[in-house]
């Protein structure tokens, strides 16, 4: 699963680890991030964010 990171701040979401903060429990691919899910830093949609090389 790939990782992507935000544009603004520079946050990874790696979904091996999830966000357990925001209720993403590990194992869950951004592409399947609700569409409300904001970057845990920034406060970004997922919009902002892109894949990681």
């Amino acid at each position: 699963m790939k990782k992507y990171r935000c544009k603004v701040c520079g946050y990874i979401y790696d979904p091996e680890i999830g966000d357990p903060d925001g209720g993403i429990e590990p194992g869950v691919p951004f592409e399947d991030l609700p569409d409300d899910w904001v970057c845990p830093l920034c406060q970004v949609g997922k919009d902002e964010f892109e894949p990681e090389d």
